[in-house]
């Protein structure tokens, strides 16, 4: 089995606009969301070697020095699929794409060093 590296995507200024819309419409879909992805995830849950976690604020670092980054990652996670195409599938159809413009990547972790 192959390990694959899964982030979950959502554009920040789409995530911006979300946290400003009323309450009443905001928190039954978020609670809709949240049932449907522990759903998922318990159906799920044989493929996950770590279930992995929300991603807080970003630190870029390059040759210049680090600075403050706001990127569109949400949440990473890590499976176990026979090949990359597998792995891929199995998110099709996944909750978190109810977000607008909301993406998974699948990235496949090499077992070869540096």
């Amino acid at each position: 089995m192959k390990k694959f590296l899964v982030t979950y995507l959502a554009p920040a200024s789409v995530i911006d606009d979300w946290q400003k819309t009323d309450a009443a419409i905001r928190k039954p879909a978020e609670e809709k969301m949240m049932a449907e992805w522990k759903k998922w995830m318990g159906d799920h849950s044989k493929i996950f070697v770590d279930r992995g976690a929300g991603v807080g604020k970003t630190k870029r670092v390059t040759g210049q020095g680090t600075a403050d980054l706001r990127n569109d990652t949400m949440l990473y996670s890590i499976v176990e699929a026979e090949s990359h195409d597998v792995a891929a599938k199995t998110f099709e159809g996944h909750p978190h794409f109810q977000i607008p413009q909301s993406s998974i990547e699948i990235s496949e972790i090499s077992s070869h060093g540096m």
